[in-house]
């Protein structure tokens, strides 16, 4: 077997594990949240998962930096809420979760997501 054919099979094999590390591996750090938190929306979410209690209101603030038209909204399906996030702007939203669960949010396009974690 040629050098080329080794180092090309050594670079795939660490690309596979590379990957694997970063889609399945990665653990994302929970926040816990006892009345408000400020969502900092730039090139994603910041924090991207919350804690929060289950039958209290939660106030969460969105916080957008990022201009790119995907990240100008958000939406919280199962609340029923989508609103519009102006450009370094806060915007306040009250949740109450009223069960134990987990409840994503995501842009508009759905090409971002955060969690928050009803206890």
């Amino acid at each position: 077997m040629s050098l080329d054919k080794i180092i090309v099979i050594i670079v795939g094999v660490l690309m596979v594990g590379i990957t694997y590390w970063f889609f399945l591996m990665r653990r994302n750090r929970v926040v816990n949240v006892t009345g408000s938190i400020t969502i900092v929306v730039s090139g994603g979410y910041a924090p991207e998962v919350i804690s929060i209690p289950a039958g209290k209101t939660t106030k969460l603030e969105f916080f957008r930096k990022d201009s790119s038209s995907c990240l100008e909204e958000v939406v919280i399906s199962d609340f029923k809420i989508r609103k519009f996030l102006p450009l370094n702007e806060k915007v306040s939203i009250d949740i109450t979760p009223m069960k134990k669960g987990e409840y994503l949010f995501t842009c508009g396009m759905n090409m971002f997501h955060g969690k928050i974690i009803a206890t």
